[in-house]
Formats: C-alpha cells, structure tokens, sequence
C-alpha cells in the first residue's frame, strides 16, 4: 500500500524529550518534562485542565521552542526547526480544535498536506514540467488511495466544514498520515465525540497503529480511551510529571486520583 510508512529503525528513539521547560512571562507550563518513545509504541500523556500536556505537543511540533531542554526526532535535534522542518522530519499531529483547510475540498486538503515532499521547485510549477505533472499525478493518486482506506472517498469534492463531526476528525487523522509521519500526535481526538463515535475511534487508531507502523502518542481526557489504547501512560500536573508506567499503575496511582478529584475526594 502507498500510504504506508517505511520500517523505523528499533534502536533509535523515535522522540526523545530531555529537561524540557517551557515559561511564559512568571509562569512555567512544563517543567523538566523528559520522555523517550520507541518504534511502534502507542502511549499517552494525560493531565488535568491547564496541566501543559498541549503545551509539550506545540514544543514536540515545533510551535513553541523551548525555553530549556532538548528534543530530538530519529535521533536528529529541533532545536530553532520551524514547525514544517519538523514535519519534514517526520512529526505529524491533530489538533484538540479540529483545523482543517474549509476553503478546500476534501481532497485537497490531504494533497496540499503534501506540498513539503513534492521534490519539484517554482521554475518547474510555472512551466508545468515532465517533473511536475508526475508528481502532482503521484499526489493526486495517493491522495485518492489515502481517502479510500479511511472510507472517506465519497466525500471527496466535499467541504469540511459540511462532513458530520466525528468524519472531520478522520479526515484530520488522514491529512496527518498523509506526510508519512514516524511520529504521529494526536491531542485529544475523541473532544466532542459521543460513546459510539468513541469506540469506532479507539477502533480506528488501533488499525491505524497496526497499518501504518507509526509511533502513536496522543493526549486525552476520555480515560477509558486511553485505559484501552495506551500501553504506558504519563500523567503530569502543574506542568511536572506526577507519575508515569501502565495504565493500570497509572489509574490506581495516589497522585494521579489527587490530581483529578482532589485529596477530600479520594
């Protein structure tokens, strides 16, 4: 299949967050956060409101650059990277506030989620080169493969903005996976959703996981999303880690239940 990913290398990290820190003016949203993901590991990061975990996904992604700390992505440092350099090196996300391009068809919003990797420069575009028509052919197909393997090929010439909910979340995890991603985020894809929608999204990012070969690390305030996806799980607070391990050790874990109902409540 042409959407998927290529093999990562089993002893490179995939993502390697160290002493990462993060101030805005007096207020620190992440404090030393360290993290080291591995080919093929579907994990989660969890947290109360305000708890920095969106805050550690725009640092990963290249929307923020750090106050302190380093991360690195295939072994290669980000520091200073744009967040489409980051892309190039193969981070791709979703957003908790679905952004999807509503001025575009649907297709067209996986094509343009391309534009990095077309290989072909302005001169080429202008003259619609041999180069050009080839790869904007290649695009174009797999675009329309990528569409279909998500069941969202009818909606093709659609609008976004026109697609039931739930359907722009998959076709924001589409756009995503469209870059061929090593490393894909995704902040909070079940916000909005009802249970049903829930359950056919653990569903889909499980086959996601199991097609693609891409590393997973997602952000979530369903728990019992992550409870069934998440192999292991970090939990942070006040932008500090509070506790990190399986999603059982993290479920029953004092610190967590204090950081979700309360100390009077437990």
């Amino acid at each position: 299949m042409m959407v998927q990913t290529q093999k990562q290398t089993e002893s490179t990290p995939v993502l390697e967050v160290r002493g990462l820190t993060q101030r805005f003016g007096g207020l620190t949203a992440v404090n030393d956060f360290n993290v080291k993901l591995m080919p093929g590991e579907l994990s989660g990061l969890i947290g109360p409101n305000g708890a920095g975990k969106t805050t550690v996904f725009n640092l990963v992604s290249g929307f923020y650059q750090p106050t302190e700390g380093q991360i690195f992505v295939d072994g290669k440092p980000t520091a200073a990277l744009k967040p489409h350099r980051v892309t190039a090196l193969g981070v791709a996300r979703t957003f908790q506030n679905i952004r999807l391009w509503n001025d575009m068809t649907v297709l067209d919003n996986i094509r343009v989620a391309q534009h990095y990797q077309l290989g072909y420069g302005f001169f080429h575009a202008i003259v619609r080169s041999k180069h050009y028509r080839t790869r904007e052919e290649q695009v174009a197909k797999e675009a329309e493969e990528l569409l279909d393997v998500f069941d969202l090929k009818r909606y093709a010439e659609e609008m976004p903005k026109n697609l039931p909910y739930g359907t722009q979340r998959k076709l924001e995890i589409a756009r995503a996976l469209s870059s061929h991603p090593k490393l894909l985020l995704l902040d909070e894809p079940a916000a909005g959703l009802n249970s049903a929608d829930a359950k056919d999204l653990i569903r889909l990012i499980r086959w996601i996981h199991e097609t693609f070969d891409v590393t997973i690390w997602m952000i979530e305030h369903h728990m019992d999303v992550m409870m069934e996806l998440c192999t292991q799980i970090k939990v942070i607070d006040f932008g500090e880690t509070i506790a990190e391990g399986s999603a059982e050790h993290v479920r029953n874990h004092p610190a967590v239940m204090s950081a979700y109902l309360g100390d009077e409540n437990i």
